[in-house]
């Protein structure tokens, strides 16, 4: 196979050079640089000196197009500004080196379909896709599973056609946030979410405004901005400010929206939080711990995160026949001074 690297005749250093400067076959080369492949550590020495002098390095695409399959796992991501997906995007991918595999990121933003994205890892034998942007659509998904590529999607709504899903306990993130709120001595509630919410978001919504239903404390007002984002933030306390001044606890869906509202407060209210205003978020991005934030959230881990989807992902491609599994990970509520009673 050829490798990255040229000879000093400017030629490509190949499998073949190292077999003759080691002294041994071809196919002894190959062994040596297979996982799991049958060599003598006599063989194995000659070959690994072999290479180091010629500067030999296997060409893992060529390989993949004889096995079928390489040792790359696409990862599909939007919003990269936003820590938390910044962090989540890390963190898979040092837990996919961990085991071996090489992750690749391809980004989709705005209106772009992410079946597209698909399409070009499937091109590159790639061994799965981690979808963590918007969900697929059935199409793409049944292709990948003709294929016989797995694919895990990451805090999705349930897909027509049975793939993996990892998710973050939503539903508890919304609880949490409401009883929080009220035992904080906050009675007048609001949320903060965008013009196009999520799916995770639409669930943790959903559950805030059910629970504080159950607490006696309706109605309960939405504050919107168009992105989420540290600017949509900003927006939605315009929107308070503006309209909705007798509310005293706000639950925004994200860490990111949640530095925007606080500033947002600072900066053309003010109003005093904890003082006057009670704020809670989720995600536990470093931000929320800041002094100048202090802010109360629920925090979703996302090294377990990272740990359970690849776990996912490769009991998928041992077992390509499994039902398509469903795994729901807890989270952990944070206090900081954003709540506090006073």
């Amino acid at each position: 196979m050829a490798t990255e690297k040229e000879g000093p005749s400017h030629r490509k250093v190949t499998s073949v050079d190292v077999a003759k400067l080691a002294g041994v076959s071809r196919s002894a080369v190959s062994r040596t640089f297979t996982a799991d492949a049958s060599v003598s550590k006599q063989t194995r020495e000659k070959v690994l000196r072999a290479a180091q002098e010629l500067g030999y390095r296997v060409n893992k695409l060529a390989s993949s197009l004889i096995s079928n399959r390489s040792d790359l796992v696409g990862i599909i991501a939007s919003n990269m500004d936003n820590p938390f997906r910044a962090q989540q995007v890390e963190s898979l991918s040092r837990v996919l080196l961990s085991r071996g595999l090489k992750p690749i990121l391809l980004l989709v933003e705005g209106a772009e379909d992410p079946s597209q994205i698909i399409g070009m890892l499937l091109e590159y034998n790639v061994s799965g896709v981690i979808v963590t942007s918007d969900t697929p659509p059935q199409s793409i998904c049944q292709e990948c599973i003709t294929l016989g590529v797995p694919m895990v999607l990451v805090n999705k709504a349930e897909s027509a056609t049975d793939v993996d899903r990892v998710l973050l306990d939503n539903h508890k993130s919304g609880v949490l946030a409401a009883i929080t709120l009220y035992e904080s001595g906050a009675r007048e509630m609001a949320f903060v979410t965008t013009e196009h919410p999520s799916y995770s978001l639409n669930v943790r919504i959903a559950s805030f405004i059910k629970q504080c239903e159950k607490l006696g404390l309706t109605p309960v007002t939405q504050l919107t901005g168009k992105l989420q984002n540290y600017q949509g933030g900003m927006s939605a306390c315009g929107q308070y400010l503006t309209k909705h001044r007798t509310v005293d606890g706000v639950f925004c869906v994200s860490d990111y929206m949640a530095l925007g509202f606080l500033d947002g407060l600072r900066l053309n209210g003010p109003v005093e939080v904890p003082a006057q205003m009670k704020v809670i978020s989720c995600d536990d991005i470093p931000q929320a711990s800041w002094p100048i934030y202090e802010l109360t959230t629920i925090r979703q881990d996302t090294h377990k995160l990272a740990v359970v989807v690849v776990d996912v992902l490769q009991e998928r491609i041992k077992q390509p026949n499994n039902p398509a599994a469903v795994k729901i990970l807890d989270v952990e509520l944070v206090h900081r001074n954003s709540t506090a009673t006073v």
